[in-house]
């Protein structure tokens, strides 16, 4: 199993464990929270495929005279 594998795994049980208990600190009910703690990982997924489009639409512009030149240099996945 590779790295990222796992360190993605244990970002997810992170994740839905400060989720949960946030919500259940909230609202008191185990129901409510587990029902939260599902479905907000699910949206921030889909609002990260957004974000990552509109990067990549940034970074494909042609660079103005000093302008968005540093977005491509300093770009982490281009």
């Amino acid at each position: 199993m590779s790295l990222d594998l796992i360190k993605t795994g244990t970002y997810l049980s992170i994740h839905l464990t400060v989720g949960f208990t946030v919500a259940y600190a909230m609202t008191g009910s185990i129901a409510l929270a587990g029902g939260i703690a599902l479905v907000e990982p699910v949206i921030n997924a889909v609002a990260f495929f957004f974000h990552e489009q509109a990067w990549k639409r940034v970074q494909a512009r042609p660079p103005r005279e000093g302008g968005r030149r540093w977005v491509r240099d300093r770009a982490v996945f281009a």
